[in-house]
């Protein structure tokens, strides 16, 4: 999986410093959050705020190369094993997981990112067409609904990818929404119960409510 961040080749001791100040925003952002100044990451990786900008025009383009880098080291071995998996509706599933995971472990990066919409529209090349090529496989095999189209997947993942902003960063609480989109697009519902609920973080309950209290006759938690 990639996101399009337009970078010329770099000489060696700058390729060095835009791995320090990535690997550093991402530290940056998991301990103090999204709002991190960008003159704290720099100095987190031991380079000047101009080093930082020369390479980085915004935070927005630091957060998208950092996601960039997870996402490859994360979720592109596991498209490569999906793809080679003859079950292509196991393999697809074990991508979007891969990519929640992910989301959920640098939930802050996301945080930082103004919207969804510049994540999205910025994935290219190989995650959509692994994910269609994937899609038609489960398709042939009769293990995916037929009327399911990559429009429908592309909408389900921003779906998803939201779901971070309703848990707390790390949590595994994506798990039961992305069983339940398995339940709609499978050709047949699996056989298991869904995965543990997790109620929602305390901070995100209505200012009305809290944790054990109705709205609309259901508790939250």
């Amino acid at each position: 999986m990639s996101i399009a961040v337009a970078r010329k080749p770099l000489r060696a001791d700058a390729a060095r410093n835009v791995d320090k100040i990535i690997t550093a925003a991402r530290q940056c952002f998991q301990e103090f959050g999204p709002e991190v100044p960008l003159q704290t990451i720099a100095a987190t990786a031991g380079v000047g705020p101009a080093t930082l900008f020369r390479n980085f025009a915004d935070k927005e383009e630091l957060v998208l190369a950092a996601l960039n880098r997870q996402l490859r080291l994360t979720v592109d071995p596991v498209i490569d094993d999906a793809l080679a998996d003859i079950d292509a509706a196991a393999g697809l599933f074990r991508v979007i997981e891969a990519i929640m995971a992910a989301a959920s472990t640098d939930a802050n990066l996301l945080g930082a990112v103004a919207g969804r919409r510049q994540l999205l529209t910025g994935i290219t090349g190989s995650l959509i067409d692994s994910i269609g090529i994937l899609l038609g496989r489960g398709q042939g095999q009769g293990t995916l609904r037929p009327d399911i189209s990559m429009t429908d997947i592309f909408r389900l993942l921003a779906m998803l990818i939201g779901v971070v902003d309703t848990m707390e960063p790390g949590s595994d609480a994506w798990r039961r929404p992305v069983a339940l989109i398995e339940d709609a697009i499978r050709a047949e519902r699996p056989h298991r119960p869904l995965p543990a609920h997790v109620p929602l973080p305390a901070a995100q309950l209505p200012s009305s409510q809290l944790p054990g209290e109705y709205v609309t006759g259901r508790p939250f938690s």
